[in-house]
């Protein structure tokens, strides 16, 4: 799993794939549920689409920038442009249905 920082997410981002990128934090309860979620389809799209995770305790410069105000968020970024946004714990399926879209 990739833990992109305030540091790391232009550069990533700069790489041209899609991106999945999880806004969480270690004391929210609904994130350590969809982490799993997260990870398996990080491993099921390797090297088609960088996903990742951000912990919003130590990177609060992205959590401003895209005005996350609620954990878990999930953006789902294609070309640059954060194409859509899932908020709150969802199952799996619709995780990678909004997944599909950025391929």
């Amino acid at each position: 799993m990739l833990a992109i920082t305030d540091a790391s997410f232009d550069d990533i981002l700069a790489q041209g794939k899609p991106m999945v990128v999880d806004f969480w934090a270690p004391w929210c309860g609904p994130c350590r549920k969809v982490g799993p979620y997260i990870e398996q389809l990080a491993e099921k799209y390797e090297g088609q689409v960088t996903i990742g995770k951000v912990n919003i305790d130590e990177n609060d410069d992205l959590a401003v920038r895209f005005r996350i105000q609620s954990i878990p968020t999930i953006l789902f970024i294609k070309g640059g442009e954060v194409i859509e946004r899932q908020v709150g714990l969802v199952p799996l399926s619709a995780l990678e249905e909004k997944l599909q879209k950025l391929l």
